[in-house]
Formats: C-alpha cells, structure tokens, sequence
C-alpha cells in the first residue's frame, strides 16, 4: 500500500487529461515542492473529476475519480491551497459528501 502522511487540496482546476509529470509541475508551481508521501488533490473546473498525485519517496502515483451524477464539494478557485486535508475530509471528498462541514454534521443540534 502507498503511505500518505498528509494531502493536500490543489483549488485550481486543471485539464483532466493532465498526466503525472503535468500534475508535479501544478505541484511545484502552487506548493513550492513535492513532498515525498503526500498526495496533491486536482479537480477538473466542473468539480466532476478529480485526480490524486502521490510521490512516495521513489516516484509517482495518480489516481482518477469520476462522479456520474451530481459533482464533487470543491472551494472556489479564488482561495489560495488549503491545509492538509484529514483523513475523515478526504473519504468525504471522494464520495460527493460536503467534506468542509465534517464537524458540523457531526453534532444534532435540532430535534
């Protein structure tokens, strides 16, 4: 298995047919460098793809993710990268779910 210590969101969308090597220039150019175990976040200007980088200390991995209905809770591009994301915030962002109101959605406040 390939070990991710910390992702990150890249908020400028990128052209899916973006390969690896494509991916590690938005990455050297948004985060200053690409750290090795941790993966970079993409999404298309849609929000209906996203794709992950991974350097895990030898070389690149990228994965591809698309939604057939509905798209994925993206921040406007107009925010500059986001801090890492939690491991809870990334398994939401990958389904669909509002990965930006973990915590809210966590408490009832209403019965």
């Amino acid at each position: 298995m390939i070990r991710i210590d910390a992702m990150w969101l890249a908020v400028e969308p990128i052209d899916m047919r973006a390969g690896p090597e494509r991916l590690l220039t938005s990455v050297v150019r948004v985060f200053g460098a690409a750290q090795a175990h941790h993966g970079y976040v993409f999404a298309n200007a849609r929000a209906t793809r996203i794709k992950l980088l991974v350097h895990d200390g030898f070389g690149l991995w990228c994965a591809a993710r698309r939604l057939n209905e509905g798209r994925f809770v993206w921040p406007a591009p107009a925010c500059e990268a986001l801090p890492a994301l939690t491991q809870a915030q990334f398994d939401a962002l990958v389904v669909g779910l509002p990965w930006q109101r973990l915590q809210q959605m966590q408490l009832i406040t209403r019965t």
